[in-house]
């Protein structure tokens, strides 16, 4: 299940993935082409930005060399964990994933574990966006995932049950941090996060 979600990433073909928050569809972010495959099946509209998933903020930082200063800074008081940063990303990376504001980009470091974390770390990074149809429930189990996104992706790896409870999504790109949107984590406590110490890397 592991081997076969590892091969197709490499690949450049979708695959179904558990995630910390919900069940996710990937692919490998540095092609284009990869993600195309990934918004087909979906259904979801070119114009729409998808995150950049790392196994760690190492890893996170070789994609995303240009991410210092305030938004590495926080994103170190917030990562790993359920949420999508919004951050900076002025050599417009990945411009494939940041739909139609490619100086921005949204990027997670989930706290993965079980089949899911052990993809993630042999990929090392993936695109992802959650394995529904666009406007439907997020998949909190394998079958909730729509029979359409399960035949098409080449993998499908069961991690259970799920929290089912979307990223929080937190703008960084200004000079007031902003929570877009609530959810596995409480806007409150994701202030709170922001005015601690920076952990040591």
């Amino acid at each position: 299940m592991v081997d076969e979600a590892v091969d197709a990433l490499a690949a450049g073909k979708p695959v179904v993935l558990p995630f910390d928050t919900v069940y996710g569809l990937a692919a490998e972010p540095y092609r284009e082409g990869s993600t195309v495959r990934l918004y087909e099946l979906k259904g979801r509209a070119a114009t729409q930005p998808t995150a950049l998933v790392a196994t760690d903020l190492d890893y996170l930082l070789e994609c995303m060399p240009e991410l210092r200063g305030q938004a590495a800074t926080l994103a170190r008081r917030l990562l790993p964990g359920p949420l999508t940063l919004i951050v900076p990303n002025p050599a417009r990376r990945f411009r494939w994933l940041t739909g139609t504001s490619p100086e921005t980009i949204g990027v997670r470091v989930p706290d993965l574990t079980g089949p899911g974390g052990e993809v993630l770390a042999r990929a090392g990074a993936v695109v992802a966006t959650s394995a529904n149809v666009p406007g439907e429930p997020d998949p909190r189990r394998l079958a909730e995932v729509p029979e359409r996104i399960l035949a098409g992706a080449t993998a499908v790896v069961d991690g259970g049950d799920l929290p089912g409870t979307p990223s929080t999504v937190v703008d960084l790109t200004s000079p007031e941090p902003r929570v877009l949107r609530e959810g596995a984590i409480p806007a409150d406590e994701v202030l709170r996060r922001l005015q601690a110490p920076v952990r040591s890397s």
